[in-house]
Formats: C-alpha cells, structure tokens, sequence
C-alpha cells in the first residue's frame, strides 16, 4: 500500500517538473537580436543603452514591462511598442517632436520675455505633454498673481517636417478681478469700515487705478489675517481669533469677495504691571519708568513688546548688555484683567558667528555690512541689532528688510540672517514754480542713490526757466577707502536772468571737493573746498548804483566747516527728533574774493500723535568781509520762496526802491512752525494736510547808504496751508501763504507747488 502511495507521487512529482520545464521553455527566450523600428531623431544605438537587456539575455514578460518604462522614462517617446518575434526583440518607437519655436499671442499685459522666463520650455528641447501641463500650469499663475483669474490659456501645436513642432500659447487674458466687498462676521467692537482700513488688500474704489491692493492675492490673504491679529490683540482683546478667511470668486470670474469670521472674545484691561528680576544685586524698582504699560490701561500687545525693548536697553545703558525680558501675561476671566509680568534675567553672551546678506541682487554685500553696530566676532547686543536693522531701511536702496537670529554652530553662537528685497533707487523729479514776476519754471533732477550698487550717490540735476538755467553734477562715497569717511565731489554752471530783481544778470562755473566723518554716534564733522568763477553781466544801465559798481568777473576759493548732528527716527520720514547743522565758509584762499559767513539752524519734529506731527525749524546767519573788503552782492544772504512763504524769491530784504532790485543782506533769521496732520481719507492715499507760519528777516548790505536803498531788519512772517500727496509718481505738495507782517518794498507771492517722480 505505502509502495503504491510513492510510486505515485513520484509519477505526479515527474509530470509537474516536466511540464514547469516546458512551460519555461515557452515563455523565456534567448533573444538572437534586437531590432528597434521608427527611430528618427535618437540614434539605435543610444535606444539600446536605455534597455535593461542585451542580445544573448533572456526574454520574458518582466523584460517587457521594464523596457517599456525604461524607454517611456528618457522622455524622448511619445509611443513605445515591445514584441517578441522568432528569437528577436522587436521595439517600435514613435519619437516626441522637437520644440522648433515658443510663441505666444493674445498677450498684451504680460509681455513674451516675462511669460519666457517662467515656463521651462525652449526651443530645441524634446516636447512632452507633461512639460506643456507643467507650463500651462504656471502661466495660468502668472495671471493670478497680476489678478486675473479669468484668464484662458490654451496651448496648440503646428506640426513642422522632420518631426518638429512650433508650440503655440493662445492667452485670453481677461479682465482684472479685483475684489468688489470684504465682509467680517462676529465683529461687535469695530465695525467693517474700520477694519478694512487695518488690511492690505482693499476694495476697488476709483482712485486705486495706479495700485494693485484692489487685487485678490492670496499671499496677501494671509498677510490680512496677521495685521487683524495685531490690531485686536493692540486694543486688548487678548482671546481674539479668526475663524475663517475665505476669499470667493464670482461666477463671471470678475471679482472676488472676502469674508473673515472672527471671533473677538472679551477685552482687558491692565490690573498689574511689575518687574521680576533675578538679577543678583540689582535692584529694579527704578526700572517701572521705563514701562509703557500702566495699570488701568487697556491691554496692547504693542506697548508689552515696545516695554521689553524698553527694559532691555535701560539694562544695556545701565551696564547689563546680556539679559532677556519675558513678558508673562496672566488673564483674569472674571472681571476681564490681565496681569503682566516682565521677567528680567541675566543670559550668557551671545556672539555673532556670522552675517549672511541674501536678497541683495545689485546691491554689493559691504553696503549692507558696514551699516551694522557689530562684526562677526562680537557679542550680540539686541538694541545694537535693531539699530543695525534700522540703519538698512534708512539707506532707502530696499523695499522690505528683515533680520533673523538663527542658532550658530555653538550654543553661545548666532547667525544673522539678512533678507533684503530690493526697490529702484533712480529717481527723477521735477519741480515747479510760479510767482507773479518769473511766471512758471521747471526743474529736472536725476538721482541714483545706490551708484553701480556700492552706494554711491550720483546726482545730475538741470534747473531750466525764463531766467534761470543750472546743471549740477556730483558724486557722493559714503564709505570713502571702506571707512565710515564721506567724500563728495561735484561741479555746477548756472546763468541767472536777475534783471527784474536786481537788473543784472549772472554766471556761474565751478566746482569742489568735501569729506565727513563721524565725531559721535550722532554728530558728523565736515571739511571740503570750493571754487568758482562769477560774473556779474549785463547790467542795465538803469541798474542800482551798488549792483552797477559790482559789474564784472571775480575768482572765489574757500574752504568750508559744518557740523551736523541728528538724532532723528528716520532719515527719510521723520517724525521725532533734531537735526541741526553749523556751517562756516573762509573765502581767502587765492582768488578775488575775501570774506567769512556762517549760518547755524535746526529743526526739531515731535510726534502730537500717531498721525499728527509738529516742526519748529530757526536758523540764523552772517556773513563779514576781511581785508578791509566788502561783501559783494553774489555773496550775501537773500530770502523769500522756499525759506520764507508768502514772499518771492529774494521778496524779503533790502532793495533799491529806485529800480526795485533786491541787494541781499549780510545778516538774516527765519524760523518756521508747521503741524501735519490726516485729512480724514483714506490712509493708503497718503494726502495730509499741513498748516504752518513762517517768519524772518534780512537785513544790511554791508555799510551802504544812500538814495533809495530800504533795509530794516523787521520782522516779516506769513501764515498758510498746505497739501501733500506721496502719489505714485512722487510726492506733490502744495502751499498757499499770506503775509501778515511786511514791509512795503517787499516782493510777495501766495501759491507753490512742487512735484517729483521715480524711477
């Protein structure tokens, strides 16, 4: 019985192993040869490489399926066929064409250059439909980022011989979706108007055609719901949060509209404010000045940071220039309190290990670094740090400037990262004039702060009217041989019609040299030197006798002093803080002329409120002949215009009654007082209104006298108003003055205006 059982099995064993051989045997092949059909473009031999056997291997379903993705993955195929026939691997291919030309029509906002540089595609590459989905895709992202979600773009191919293709985007741009409403749910505190106003993105209105806010941007989307945070959370509303911020698009695809949700939660106020410090040996009590929180107050997240700031450098003046501050705010519920703590302790040194400059695509990376308080190497100083951040933005050469601390390759180490984005620093401006005498006048000033990106200053500047004509032309180191030094050199020519002022006309030609350095953190000392020739011309014969015995050509060479100190928030908008400036001026050097004259001023901004800013400038001035020489009438002080409204140019001081021209003075004084202030608009807008007073005098034109010369030093002062726009083309501003004191012989004017642009 067991016998039968085994020589049974044994039959079935032998049967299964023959029939595996067999079947085996059907279906793996020795490939004899290799035959590729239909290849074009791609050499048989680079088609072979790409396949995962040889002549000799065998042939089997697994061969099949991995040179088919072998093949499909060079990109070079449309169409890939592998077979088996008698021993031969036959492989049929149909080849991907090739890009002859990239073309694009219907585009009339986004020109070709920019849509070429943002699709992968070129000419002479293999075309694939992954590669014309992947280009489609992102022009369709180009669109939405100008705000033009209807756009249609549809990709088309033009068959060419020899297997190449002109592929062709046919754009219809659509028109630009703007957002029509922005709507909040859940707000009781503040209603939608003034909650639109604390957003970027803003509701199309007529007077944003020059300004891209009005477009939905959903970059901009979450940028909204941060300054929605931080306006809430500034106004004590400690538990606030945004539900939702959704932005839909119309069915037409013409607009969008914009619905954030919040939730406000309830508001606090400030039971407690206190200092805990672990400072050994140090007592804080004193410190609680430093606060700009108080009891009572509401709770503002702002006013805890800016008091942490506070506390850090009250410790760094006080000698504790490692310690941190960690405000703990402990809510109350209940009766709707918080109680802040500002925990101070001493922290070990930190040290810059290094400053990275990323962003910077013209500018050069020392321009950046030399702004910086600290170098690599030296002990990271916060207040020093956020000077170093300031001190980058009032270079105006950037849009944006952010510096981030990373960790360092040791715990005492930091990495400074600095991510700039850089802006256009050319400018061109014009400016305008008009005063009853001169009629209109106009100037053009091109400007480049930021000279071949090591920011240099390049100044070319023409002033061109009925009766003036100037050129001037200089160029400013700030960092002369890589040292805080400013050196400065320039070159002017200016011809003056002054025949209705003065009845003469003038030329000037010349040039000169300065440099400055820095005496303290907020006082600069300057020394430079001048030269130029003047000629006094054409004087008319009906002339004033002082300007008719000054007729001819004289030789000025002088050497100039200045101090300058200025401690102001923002060298290019400020609002708080002095600038003040001490100018002498020796001229004696060789030359004609021999004199001294000094003028010393300043101007002082205080903050009323956030938006209201007021300004008191006073400068005073003389000028002496040495040599027992006078002082000859190019060289005096003259005022009016721009120094003193209300008045032309040269309207106040003395002048020869006789023949109306003005004399200039040897001495004068103006001062000014002007408040800025919001005019209800919208902010975005940037009009404000000014008012202001000016006032001054001039007076003594030397020791002459005689026949019809008025000169008294009385005061004179004007009272008016004014207009600014920060327009995109520039800032425009417009004033409109009345003098209340004046003396009868005075040249008077009431309207001024100025506009600029950039570029």
């Amino acid at each position: 019985m067991i016998h039968s059982f085994l020589r049974g099995f044994m039959v079935v064993l032998v049967l299964t192993v023959a029939f595996v051989a067999t079947t085996s045997n059907a279906i793996a092949k020795v490939i004899s040869k290799i035959d590729v059909r239909g290849a074009e473009r791609v050499e048989v031999a680079t088609i072979k490489t790409y396949l995962p056997v040889t002549e000799g291997d065998t042939f089997t379903q697994d061969t099949l399926d991995r040179s088919l993705k072998s093949l499909y993955a060079t990109g070079f195929f449309a169409d890939v066929t592998v077979r088996e026939s008698n021993g031969s691997l036959i492989v049929n291919v149909i080849e991907n064409p090739i890009v002859n030309r990239i073309v694009f029509e219907g585009n009339d906002k986004i020109e070709d250059e920019e849509l070429l540089q943002e699709i992968r595609m070129r000419a002479r590459m293999v075309l694939t439909r992954t590669k014309i989905q992947s280009d489609t895709s992102r022009l369709y992202q180009i669109y939405k980022r100008s705000g033009r979600f209807s756009a249609q773009i549809d990709p088309k191919l033009i068959k060419l011989d020899q297997n190449r293709v002109n592929l062709v985007f046919e754009i219809t741009e659509g028109e630009v979706t703007e957002i029509k409403g922005i709507r909040f749910v859940g707000n009781r505190a503040f209603d939608d108007g003034e909650l639109r106003s604390k957003l970027s993105s803003k509701e199309n209105k007529w007077y944003r055609f020059l300004s891209s806010s009005d477009r939905y941007d959903p970059d901009r989307l979450a940028y909204d719901q941060e300054l929605l945070r931080r306006f809430y959370l500034n106004e004590g509303y400690a538990d606030f949060r945004i539900l939702s911020a959704v932005a839909e698009l119309s069915e037409d695809k013409e607009s969008f509209f914009m619905t954030f949700t919040v939730d406000e939660g309830q508001r606090y106020r400030v039971s407690n404010a206190m200092i805990h410090s672990t400072i050994q040996g140090y007592r804080s009590e004193g410190l609680k000045e430093t606060l700009d929180v108080e009891a009572g107050d509401w709770y503002s997240a702002r006013l805890v940071e800016s008091s942490s700031d506070a506390l850090v450098n009250a410790l760094e003046d006080e000698g504790y220039p490692f310690v941190r501050v960690s405000p703990d705010i402990k809510r109350n519920t209940q009766n709707n309190t918080v109680h802040v703590i500002f925990n101070v302790a001493e922290t070990r040194p930190q040290f810059v290990e290094r400053i990275n400059i990323r962003g910077n695509v013209r500018t050069m990376d020392k321009v950046v670094r030399r702004e910086f308080e600290m170098s690599e190497g030296d002990p990271l100083v916060k207040s020093q740090l956020a000077e170093s951040e300031q001190n980058i933005r009032d270079l105006g050469y950037f849009e944006n400037v952010e510096v981030k601390r990373k960790p360092g390759s040791a715990p005492d180490k930091q990495v400074l990262d600095v991510n700039v984005v850089e802006k256009s620093t050319g400018e061109i401006s014009f400016g305008a004039g008009f005063s009853t005498n001169d009629g209109p006048l106009g100037d053009i000033r091109l400007r480049e702060r930021n000279f071949l990106g090591k920011g240099q200053d390049f100044l070319a500047a023409a002033t061109i009217a009925g009766e003036r004509t100037e050129f001037d032309l200089s160029l400013t180191e700030p960092y002369f041989m890589d040292r805080d030094i400013s050196a400065t050199v320039d070159a002017f020519h200016i011809t003056r019609d002054l025949q209705d002022e003065s009845s003469y006309d003038q030329r000037r030609s010349g040039g000169g040299f300065g440099f400055g350095f820095p005496l303290s953190e907020n006082l600069r000392e300057n020394f430079g030197y001048r030269i130029e020739q003047n000629e006094i011309t054409d004087v008319e014969n009906t002339a004033s006798r002082f300007i008719r015995d000054q007729e001819g050509e004289r030789i000025t060479s002088a050497i100039t002093h200045g101090l300058d100190y200025t401690n102001l928030d923002s060298r290019l908008f400020p609002t708080d803080g002095v600038k003040a400036w001490f100018d002498t001026e020796y001229a004696g050097v060789g030359g004609d002329a021999n004199y001294i004259s000094s003028r010393v001023g300043s101007r002082y901004y205080y903050p009323l409120t956030k938006k209201i800013t007021l300004s008191a400038l006073g400068e005073v001035g003389g000028i002496w002949g040495i040599g027992g020489e006078g002082v000859q009438i190019n060289e005096r002080f003259y005022l009016g215009g721009s120094t003193l409204r209300g008045f032309e140019n040269a309207g106040v001081g003395p002048r020869d009654t006789l023949t109306d021209d003005a004399l200039g003075g040897n001495y004068f004084y103006r001062g000014s007082f002007e408040g800025s202030f919001p005019l209800g608009l919208p902010e975005e807008l940037g009009i404000k209104g000014h008012a202001f007073t000016d006032f001054g005098s001039l007076w003594e034109p030397d020791d002459e006298t005689g026949a019809g010369l008025a000169d008294e030093n009385s005061i004179r002062a004007s009272g008016g108003v004014g207009l600014s726009w920060v327009s995109p083309l520039g800032l425009v501003r417009f004033d409109y003055a009345i003098p209340y004191a004046s003396e009868e012989f005075d040249e008077e004017e009431s309207f001024r205006f100025s506009f600029g642009t950039s570029f």
